[in-house]
C-alpha cells in the first residue's frame, strides 16, 4: 500500500436498536429518535488514485448502476469541495468494493459503503475536510451516512443527522436476511405508519439498558408493523427468533436481529436457524475501524 492507494477499508454496518418516528417535517421528511450501534459485519473497499480526475467503481453491483451508486455520488461532493477549497481539480480514483451486506436489509450498507469512501478519499487527496464536514456534505444523500462518520454508538434525532454519544453494553448479534429487499419508500409512505410517538430522553434510554443490560430492547422499531405486513417473509424471521429474546428489525428492514451478552450463546442460536435464511453473528463495535487504519498511515 502506497501514498496512492488505500486497500482493505471496512465499511460496517449498523443496527437500530430502537427506532421511533416522531413527527413529519412539513417537506415529507420523518422526525426520528433511534440509537445506532456499529457492528463488525463488513463491506471491505479498495482504493487507487489515478490521474486523470475520473471517480469510478469498477467493481459491478447488481441493481446499483455506477452513475446512481452514494459512493460514487459522495465523492463527486467531495471532489467538488476540494476544487473549491485549493483551485484545482482532483487526481481522480478508483475504488473496488468486496460487497457482503445485503441491499434493501437496513443494514445501512450503501450508506456506510459512501462513508468509508469519504474517509478514504479526504486522506489521499489530502482534501482536509474534518469529520463534522464530511458529515455535512454526506447528510444530503443520505441521513445514515453522518451516523458512519460520526463513528460511534449514537442517539439520533432530527431526520437522523442530530448524534450524540451513547454508551452500550458490549453484545453480540444473531442477524437473519429474510430473503426480501425492504423498500425504504413504501414503508415510510404507508397511512398506518405509527408517525407520533412520544420523544424519549437519552436518559431513558441509557436507564434501561443498564438495568436489562442491553438484553431487552428499548422502545420498539415504528417500522416493523409496516414492513412485516407488506413482506410476511419478516415477519416470520421475527417470530422465530422471538424464542431466544427480544428480537426486532433493523431500519426499515429487512433484517431482524437478537442480542445475547455472549459468542456463545449467540453462535448455538445461530446453529439452530433454518437453513432457508441466510444468517450470522456480529459482535457490536465500540468505535468505527477506519480512524484508526488511517491514523496508522
Amino acid at each position: 500500500m502506497s501514498d496512492r492507494s488505500l486497500h482493505h477499508c471496512p465499511a460496517p454496518a449498523k443496527l437500530n436498536l430502537f427506532l421511533h418516528v416522531t413527527g413529519r417535517r412539513a417537506d415529507g421528511y420523518h422526525l426520528l429518535q433511534s440509537v445506532f450501534t456499529l457492528i463488525d459485519r463488513c463491506d471491505t473497499l479498495h482504493f487507487d488514485l489515478r490521474k486523470d480526475g475520473a471517480i469510478r467503481r469498477l467493481t459491478d453491483v447488481p441493481g446499483v448502476p455506477e452513475e446512481g451508486d452514494l459512493i460514487v455520488r459522495a465523492l463527486r461532493l467531495l471532489a467538488a469541495e476540494y476544487e473549491r477549497r485549493h483551485g484545482r481539480p482532483v487526481p481522480g480514483i478508483d475504488v473496488h468494493i468486496d460487497k457482503i451486506l445485503p441491499m434493501g436489509g437496513g443494514l445501512g450498507g450503501g450508506s456506510s459503503d459512501a462513508a468509508t469512501a469519504l474517509m478514504a478519499a479526504n486522506h489521499l487527496w489530502q482534501a482536509g475536510l474534518t469529520r463534522e464536514d464530511l458529515m455535512a456534505l454526506g447528510l444530503p444523500l443520505g441521513a445514515d451516512i453522518p451516523f458512519f462518520l460520526f463513528g460511534e454508538t449514537a442517539f439520533a434525532q432530527g431526520v437522523g443527522e442530530a448524534l450524540q454519544a451513547v454508551r452500550v453494553p458490549d453484545l453480540w448479534y444473531v442477524i437473519i436476511e429474510p430473503g426480501v429487499q425492504v423498500p425504504t419508500g413504501p414503508v415510510f409512505g404507508a397511512p398506518d405508519l405509527t408517525r407520533n410517538t412520544e420523544p424519549v430522553t437519552i436518559a431513558d434510554f441509557s436507564k434501561h439498558i443498564a438495568q436489562h443490560q442491553g438484553l431487552v430492547q428499548f422502545g420498539r422499531n415504528d417500522l416493523q408493523p409496516v414492513a412485516t405486513r407488506l413482506f410476511p417473509q419478516v415477519a416470520e424471521a421475527v417470530d422465530w427468533l422471538r424464542q431466544f429474546g427480544d428480537a426486532r428489525m433493523t431500519g426499515s428492514g429487512a433484517c431482524v436481529f437478537c442480542a445475547f451478552d455472549s459468542a456463545s450463546v449467540a453462535d448455538a442460536v445461530l446453529a439452530q436457524v433454518s437453513g432457508r435464511w441466510r444468517a450470522w453473528t456480529a459482535q457490536a463495535l465500540a468505535r468505527h475501524p477506519m480512524p484508526s487504519l488511517l491514523q496508522g498511515r
